[in-house]
C-alpha cells in the first residue's frame, strides 16, 4: 500500500456557471423537458454538428431507443453491431423486436471491422451501429464503401465517446442518418445522466418529435399547426428535465476550456509512455491522420490478460486506480439469446482481455499523469 494521494479513474468537475444556472432554472418555474435551457442546448449542438434537429434525453441509451422506434423495426429485421460497446447499443434495437449481428472490430481505432461488416451484410440488415471508441473515428471510409450500394441501411453513430471530435474535418455525429450522445458522469460533459438525439435527415425531425412527447403532436400544437395536440403513435417519455439541461449547458459554455484540459493528459500521457511502450509490449492508442479525438479516454493494449490483471492489482496498491473496458457482447448470455445466428469476433475477444484504460478526467494534474506513467513503467519492468 502506498502513502500518496489516491489518483481516481474519473472525477466529474463543475467547470464554469453550471450551479448558476439550476439555481436559474428552479427559479424559472420550468423545471420539466423542453425549457429554456433544453433550447439553448439544441441550439449550440445544433450549430456544432450541422444537425437537422437535435432533442435531450434522459440517457444515451433512450437516444438509442428512439433510433429503434424511427427505424420502424420489424420481424426478421436485423441490426449490425459492434461486439465491442456498451450493451445499450444492441439493447435499443432488442427492445424493438429485431435481431442483432455482433460485427468484430478491426485492431487499429477499435471500429467496426468493413470487412466484417461485408460478410455480415444480408437482405435483413436495417442499420449498422458504429461506435467511434474513445473518441477516435472509426473507419468510416471502409463503412461507407461496404453499403455505397446499400441505401436503405442507416448507419447509426453512438457517438457516447464523440461529441467534438472530428473525421476528415466533419464533426462525429453529422456522418449518420442519427447519432446519439451521451452526457453521463463518466464523460466529457456531464449533467449526471443525459443524452441526446441527433437528427442528420430533415425527413426524420417530425416523426421524432412525436415519438418524444410520448406520441403525441404536441410540438405542432405548440407551433400554431394544430389547434390541439392528440395521441398520434407509439413514443415515451423521452425529455431530459430542464434543471439538467441548465447544467449541460453550463458544461458546454466550458468546451474548449474542457477539451484543451483533456487534450493535455491525453497527450501527457502518450509522450510519457511512448519511449517505454515497445520494450514494454504496450500499444498506445492510434489516432488515425485525417482524425481529430475528442480526448475521451487514453486506454492502453497490454501484452497478456495475466499481465494486465498483475499491473491492474499493483497499480491499485499504489492508490491509482485503472480498469478494464467492454466485455464482448457476442459471447455474452444476451447477446445469445438476441443474435440472428452466431458470430466469431477473435479481435473483439483479444482486445478486451488486454485492454487498460488509464485515469482520465478533466482536472487530472501534470504530477498525477506522471506518476501514473512512471508507476505503470516501474510496476511493468519489475525494477
Amino acid at each position: 500500500m502506498t502513502d500518496k494521494p489516491e489518483i481516481l479513474f474519473n472525477k466529474a468537475s463543475v467547470e464554469g456557471a453550471e450551479l448558476e444556472h439550476i439555481r436559474a432554472s428552479l427559479e424559472s418555474g420550468h423545471t420539466s423537458s423542453s425549457g429554456p435551457y433544453s433550447a439553448r442546448v439544441n441550439e449550440l449542438l445544433r450549430a456544432e454538428t450541422g444537425a437537422a434537429d437535435t432533442l435531450l434525453t434522459t440517457s444515451c441509451t433512450a437516444a438509442l431507443e428512439m433510433t429503434a422506434l424511427l427505424l420502424n423495426l420489424q420481424p426478421g429485421d436485423t441490426v449490425i453491431v459492434p461486439s465491442f460497446t456498451f450493451v445499450s447499443s444492441a439493447l435499443a434495437y432488442v427492445r424493438e423486436g429485431a435481431k442483432v449481428l455482433f460485427c468484430d472490430i478491426e485492431p487499429e481505432t477499435l471500429g467496426p471491422d468493413p470487412k466484417h461488416l461485408a460478410e455480415l451484410l444480408d437482405d435483413s440488415v436495417r442499420a449498422v451501429v458504429v461506435v467511434h471508441y474513445a473518441g477516435i473515428a472509426c473507419d468510416l471510409d471502409g463503412i461507407r464503401e461496404v453499403l455505397k450500394d446499400r441505401p436503405d441501411v442507416a448507419i447509426v453513430e453512438d457517438n457516447a465517446h464523440g461529441l467534438f471530435g472530428r473525421w476528415r474535418g466533419q464533426p462525429l455525429g453529422s456522418v449518420g442518418r442519427f447519432a446519439t450522445q451521451s452526457f453521463h458522469d463518466t464523460k466529457n460533459f456531464v449533467c449526471g445522466e443525459g443524452g441526446a438525439l441527433v437528427l442528420n435527415d430533415a425527413d426524420d425531425v417530425q416523426r421524432a418529435w412525436v415519438l418524444y412527447d410520448k406520441g403525441t403532436d404536441r410540438k405542432a400544437f405548440f407551433q400554431g399547426f394544430v389547434d390541439k395536440y392528440s395521441w398520434r403513435d407509439t413514443g415515451s417519455s423521452f425529455g431530459m428535465s430542464d434543471t439538467l439541461a441548465a447544467y449541460l449547458f453550463g458544461q458546454l459554455e466550458q468546451r474548449a476550456v474542457i477539451q484543451g484540459k483533456r487534450r493535455g493528459v491525453f497527450e501527457r500521457y502518450a509522450e510519457g509512455l511512448a519511449p517505454h511502450a515497445e520494450e514494454l509490449g504496450l500499444r498506445l492508442p492510434v489516432v488515425p491522420e485525417h482524425c481529430e479525438p475528442a480526448y475521451h479516454l487514453f486506454h492502453v493494449l497490454m501484452p497478456d490478460h495475466e499481465t494486465r490483471t498483475r499491473v491492474m492489482k499493483e497499480l491499485k496498491e499504489e492508490g491509482i486506480n485503472t480498469t478494464f473496458h467492454y466485455v464482448p457482447l457476442h459471447d455474452s448470455v444476451g447477446g445469445r439469446q438476441f443474435s440472428a445466428r452466431p458470430t466469431e469476433c477473435p479481435v473483439t475477444t483479444d482486445i478486451s482481455s488486454r485492454l487498460m484504460r488509464l485515469p482520465f478526467h478533466n482536472n487530472l494534474t501534470a504530477d498525477d499523469t506522471d506518476r501514473v506513467v512512471e508507476t505503470l513503467v516501474r510496476t511493468m519492468t519489475g525494477v
